[in-house]
């Protein structure tokens, strides 16, 4: 069984939604960032960057989110959430998970926690404001790709579009936020239906009502 590591609404959010989609048996455990409990030294010992989500398998802990998708995928390739090795689109899907990992969340980041970027508390709206034209170019091209696209690939989910959701849906308090895009506001409210991200997301206490169709 696996067990996760958790806080409702962060980077855990997406392995959850993994495990619930693939129907896996895991164990989930919260860690209390309003304690900071992801800085005690138990927790440490799992996972030394101090941060969320941990997943323990066979007395192993990996961290980081992608990783852990991606691992998951290879160690359940039945549950058909990555394509097909040495195909174009297995580079396709590594190109989307690492941009989605290593682009659009570090510039989320960066606009939540402007104070890890500068020490001048006046300069902290400047960057929030400057995040939110970065991040919009991000979702401008996303939005691009998936015109005429269910999910990212294609017509065919992957555990890229879990990681799409969670990252998205982090945007939604935007002066322009994800639902003003055409395709991604489509993707957000076809997804925010999947029966495993509902029942994710009635564990972890998020709302959907904002994906509701009108």
């Amino acid at each position: 069984m696996y067990k996760l590591f958790y806080y409702p609404r962060n980077a855990s959010w997406a392995p959850h939604m993994l495990l619930a989609e693939m129907r896996l048996d895991y164990e989930l455990v919260l860690v209390d960032r309003k304690t900071e409990a992801q800085k005690n030294p138990e927790y440490l010992k799992l996972n030394p960057t101090g941060r969320i989500p941990t997943l323990v398998v066979d007395g192993e802990a990996i961290f980081e989110s992608a990783a852990i998708c991606l691992w998951l995928c290879e160690r359940h390739p039945d549950k058909n959430l990555m394509p097909a090795e040495r195909t174009l689109a297995r580079a396709k899907f590594y190109q989307w998970l690492f941009y989605l990992n290593a682009t659009l969340q570090p510039e989320l980041m960066m606009y939540f926690y402007p104070q890890k970027h500068s020490a001048d508390p006046l300069t902290h709206a400047a960057i929030k404001q400057t995040q939110q034209a970065r991040v919009g170019d991000i979702l401008s091209l996303i939005d691009g790709e998936l015109t005429d696209k269910e999910f990212l690939l294609g017509n065919q989910i992957s555990a890229c579009d879990f990681l799409l959701f969670m990252l998205l849906h982090w945007a939604s308090g935007f002066d322009k936020p994800p639902l003003a895009y055409t395709n991604l506001s489509r993707f957000m409210r076809s997804f925010s239906q999947r029966e495993t991200v509902k029942k994710v997301c009635e564990i972890e206490g998020t709302l959907l009502g904002i994906y509701e169709i009108e």
